[in-house]
Parts: C-alpha cells; sequence; structure tokens
C-alpha cells in the first residue's frame, strides 16, 4: 500500500512512461469481411475490416495497378456524450476526412500495388469506444485485417512489410508513450507517429499546444515511438500466425 500522491512518472493507469496501454488483436469476429480485427488499446476499441474488390477508382483502371483505401467512422456512443453520425448530417467533418486519408495512405506503403493488379482493397474502421488514439488504433488494426484478408487468399506476396502507429508526447514535462484521452487532452506536445517494421515512416504529425519543442525533443519522441512500435510489430505478427492459409 501506498500513502500520498503518485510518482510524476506513475500514470493514472500506472503504467510507466514508455509503457504501452494492453493491447488485444481478434482476427475472424466478421463473418463476411475478407479479413477482420478488433483491436483493443486500453480503452480504445475500434473494428476494423478489410474487403477485397476486383475493380479500382476511374483513374487507374487500364493501368495494371491495385489501391489501397480506408474509410472511417465513430459510433455515436463512442464517447462520452452522443455525437450525430455523420451519415445523417450527408457529409464527412474534416477530422473524419483527415484521419480515413491517413489510414489509406498508411496502409498502402505496406502493400506492392503494381503487382496487386487492377484490385482494390478497402479497409473499413468503426470506432467502438474512444479513448484516445483512435487513429493509431485503426492504423494498427487495419493493417491486421488487411493482412490477414491477403494471407488467407494466398495473396500475401503483396505485402512488402507492416505498418502500425502509436502516439508519444510530452504531458506535466514527461516524455510519455500511447496517450489516453486525459493525457492527449493537457499534452504540452502531441505525436502520432506511423512507423514500418522496415525502420521507416509513413507520416509523422506533431504538435506544440503551448512552447515551441525543439530538436532534441523530437529526436527523444520517436525514440519512445519507435519502442512502441517494435512492440506492436511484435503483437501483429503474434495475431497473424493464427491465419489459416
Amino acid at each position: 500500500m501506498s500513502i500520498g500522491n503518485r510518482p510524476p512518472s506513475v500514470r493514472a493507469d500506472g503504467r510507466g512512461p514508455s509503457d504501452l496501454r494492453p493491447v488485444t488483436l481478434t482476427l475472424g469476429v466478421l463473418k463476411w469481411a475478407e479479413g477482420s480485427c478488433r483491436i483493443r488499446v486500453g480503452d480504445t476499441e475500434v473494428l476494423c475490416a478489410a474487403t477485397l474488390g476486383d475493380r479500382v477508382p476511374p483513374h487507374l483502371r487500364g493501368k495494371g495497378t491495385g489501391w489501397v483505401t480506408a474509410e472511417y467512422a465513430m459510433l455515436p456512443r463512442a464517447t462520452a456524450e452522443r455525437s450525430e453520425r455523420e451519415s445523417v448530417k450527408g457529409r464527412l467533418g474534416g477530422r473524419t476526412h483527415e484521419i480515413q486519408r491517413l489510414v489509406g495512405r498508411s496502409l498502402r506503403g505496406v502493400v506492392d500495388l503494381a503487382k496487386l493488379g487492377e484490385k482494390t482493397i478497402t479497409v473499413d474502421c468503426d470506432v467502438l469506444q474512444a479513448d484516445g488514439g483512435t487513429r493509431c488504433a485503426s492504423i494498427t488494426g487495419g493493417y491486421v485485417a488487411l493482412a490477414a484478408a491477403l494471407m488467407s487468399h494466398g495473396l500475401e506476396r503483396f505485402l512488402v512489410g507492416k505498418v502500425a502507429a502509436v502516439s508519444v508526447g510530452i504531458v506535466d514535462g514527461i516524455p510519455m508513450l500511447d496517450l489516453d484521452y486525459p493525457e492527449d487532452s493537457h499534452a504540452a506536445v502531441d505525436f502520432n507517429v506511423v512507423g514500418t517494421d522496415a525502420g521507416t515512416y509513413v507520416e509523422l504529425q506533431g504538435t506544440a499546444e503551448g512552447a515551441p519543442f525543439d530538436r532534441a525533443r523530437v529526436d527523444q519522441l520517436l525514440d519512445l515511438a519507435n519502442l512502441g512500435l517494435g512492440r506492436l510489430f511484435e503483437a501483429q505478427a503474434e495475431a497473424l500466425a493464427k491465419v489459416r492459409r
């Protein structure tokens, strides 16, 4: 038993600064999807489904190359207060549009589109519950759904790597990995890092909410993110090892 306030380096959920939230990846949760994965990262939960189609967007027809795209949505009660469905509003919000473009861009980075041929892989990411990091969970789980779809159809040769995403930030002056919503909402610096298992990056999104940050902070946060990405790649590999080919 401890008495008094917790040390600054101990987070509200008991994690240390360099700890991920518990991650679970459950495959085959949808009967009809070619590949599906429910990812849970702490209290954030996203349902990802991959669909294989035999057509490409009009601008790619006749070019012999494939396409990977994504759609992202949040259920009305994924958050503490009900949000209106964007389908009811009749248009996508700017945040939704940004996230689904990011997810699609991230997944295209690890698929050999030229060899895929004129096929489209669509990955749907539906947020069941949000507690920070929904875009990162969508990318990490979306990759598993996509890979499971290709592997189960004997098409894993089109995968050229793994991709995952994780957040890092400066909270109360301390660099922290995998921010939950309370941490993210008052972080002084907030980064989303999308990386591959080859050590390359698809995207780095970094913002100072207060004072600007310097290069040393960037390097520190990237090192922390790489630590988290390595753990996520291991979790992805463990989940995909169960796919029936």
